[in-house]
Protein backbone atom coordinates (compact mmCIF):
# COMPACT_ATOMS: atom_id res chain seq x y z
CA UNK A 1 0.00 0.00 0.00
CA UNK A 2 1.35 3.37 -1.05
CA UNK A 3 -0.17 6.40 0.66
CA UNK A 4 -0.35 9.66 -1.27
CA UNK A 5 -1.65 12.87 0.26
CA UNK A 6 -2.90 15.40 -2.26
CA UNK A 7 -6.03 17.47 -1.82
CA UNK A 8 -6.18 18.31 -5.53
CA UNK A 9 -6.52 14.71 -6.80
CA UNK A 10 -9.91 14.17 -5.16
CA UNK A 11 -13.30 15.66 -5.89
CA UNK A 12 -14.75 18.14 -3.45
CA UNK A 13 -16.72 15.74 -1.23
CA UNK A 14 -14.13 12.92 -1.18
CA UNK A 15 -11.56 12.62 1.60
CA UNK A 16 -9.87 9.48 0.32
CA UNK A 17 -9.94 6.73 -2.26
CA UNK A 18 -8.33 3.33 -2.66
CA UNK A 19 -6.89 2.77 -6.13
CA UNK A 20 -4.73 -0.32 -5.80
CA UNK A 21 -1.93 -0.12 -4.73
CA UNK A 22 -2.48 3.50 -3.69
CA UNK A 23 -4.49 5.18 -0.98
CA UNK A 24 -5.02 8.79 -1.95
CA UNK A 25 -5.90 11.02 0.98
CA UNK A 26 -6.98 14.63 1.09
CA UNK A 27 -5.27 15.34 4.43
CA UNK A 28 -2.29 13.96 6.37
CA UNK A 29 -4.45 13.58 9.50
CA UNK A 30 -6.41 10.77 7.82
CA UNK A 31 -3.35 8.51 8.15
CA UNK A 32 -4.05 8.30 11.88
CA UNK A 33 -7.81 7.73 11.52
CA UNK A 34 -7.91 4.00 12.25
CA UNK A 35 -11.52 3.50 11.13
CA UNK A 36 -11.03 5.38 7.87
CA UNK A 37 -7.80 3.51 7.08
CA UNK A 38 -9.48 0.17 7.82
CA UNK A 39 -12.35 1.10 5.45
CA UNK A 40 -9.87 1.83 2.66
CA UNK A 41 -7.82 -1.32 3.36
CA UNK A 42 -11.02 -3.36 2.99
CA UNK A 43 -11.36 -1.84 -0.48
CA UNK A 44 -7.77 -2.75 -1.32
CA UNK A 45 -8.48 -6.37 -0.34
CA UNK A 46 -11.63 -6.38 -2.49
CA UNK A 47 -9.62 -5.04 -5.41
CA UNK A 48 -6.98 -7.76 -5.06
CA UNK A 49 -9.66 -10.47 -4.89
CA UNK A 50 -11.13 -9.31 -8.19
CA UNK A 51 -7.73 -8.79 -9.84
CA UNK A 52 -8.19 -5.00 -9.71
CA UNK A 53 -9.70 -4.55 -13.21
CA UNK A 54 -12.78 -6.64 -12.46
CA UNK A 55 -13.30 -4.72 -9.21
CA UNK A 56 -13.58 -1.44 -11.12
CA UNK A 57 -15.83 -2.97 -13.77
CA UNK A 58 -18.12 -4.49 -11.14
CA UNK A 59 -18.09 -1.27 -9.09
CA UNK A 60 -19.10 0.82 -12.11
CA UNK A 61 -21.84 -1.54 -13.27
CA UNK A 62 -23.26 -1.92 -9.78
CA UNK A 63 -23.20 1.87 -9.29
CA UNK A 64 -25.23 2.39 -12.47
CA UNK A 65 -27.72 -0.30 -11.40
CA UNK A 66 -28.07 1.28 -7.95
CA UNK A 67 -28.42 4.73 -9.49
CA UNK A 68 -31.31 3.50 -11.62
CA UNK A 69 -32.76 1.78 -8.57
CA UNK A 70 -32.51 4.68 -6.09
CA UNK A 71 -32.29 7.74 -8.38
CA UNK A 72 -29.86 9.35 -5.94
CA UNK A 73 -26.07 9.35 -6.37
CA UNK A 74 -25.21 9.15 -2.68
CA UNK A 75 -27.74 6.40 -1.93
CA UNK A 76 -26.51 4.47 -4.98
CA UNK A 77 -22.91 4.78 -3.80
CA UNK A 78 -23.73 3.66 -0.24
CA UNK A 79 -25.58 0.59 -1.56
CA UNK A 80 -22.78 -0.78 -3.73
CA UNK A 81 -21.87 -4.16 -2.21
CA UNK A 82 -18.22 -3.16 -1.76
CA UNK A 83 -19.21 -0.02 0.13
CA UNK A 84 -21.79 -1.85 2.22
CA UNK A 85 -19.13 -4.30 3.38
CA UNK A 86 -16.55 -1.58 4.04
CA UNK A 87 -18.95 0.61 6.01
CA UNK A 88 -20.36 -2.36 7.97
CA UNK A 89 -16.91 -3.62 8.98
CA UNK A 90 -14.78 -0.45 9.13
CA UNK A 91 -14.88 -0.31 12.96
CA UNK A 92 -13.80 -3.96 13.29
CA UNK A 93 -10.05 -3.36 13.17
CA UNK A 94 -9.24 -7.10 13.10
CA UNK A 95 -11.72 -7.76 10.28
CA UNK A 96 -9.18 -8.24 7.50
CA UNK A 97 -7.43 -11.02 9.43
CA UNK A 98 -10.64 -13.06 9.57
CA UNK A 99 -12.41 -11.86 6.43
CA UNK A 100 -13.60 -14.71 4.17
CA UNK A 101 -12.74 -14.65 0.48
CA UNK A 102 -15.31 -12.80 -1.68
CA UNK A 103 -17.52 -12.03 1.34
CA UNK A 104 -18.68 -8.84 -0.40
CA UNK A 105 -21.13 -11.08 -2.29
CA UNK A 106 -23.17 -11.43 0.90
CA UNK A 107 -23.69 -7.65 0.80
CA UNK A 108 -25.41 -7.66 -2.61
Amino acid sequence: MIILVNRFLLRKKFVGIALWPFLILKDHALKTDVVFMNHERIHLRQQIELLVVFFYLWYGVEYVIRLLQYRNRYTAYRNISFEREAYAKEKDIGYLQKRPFWVFLSFL
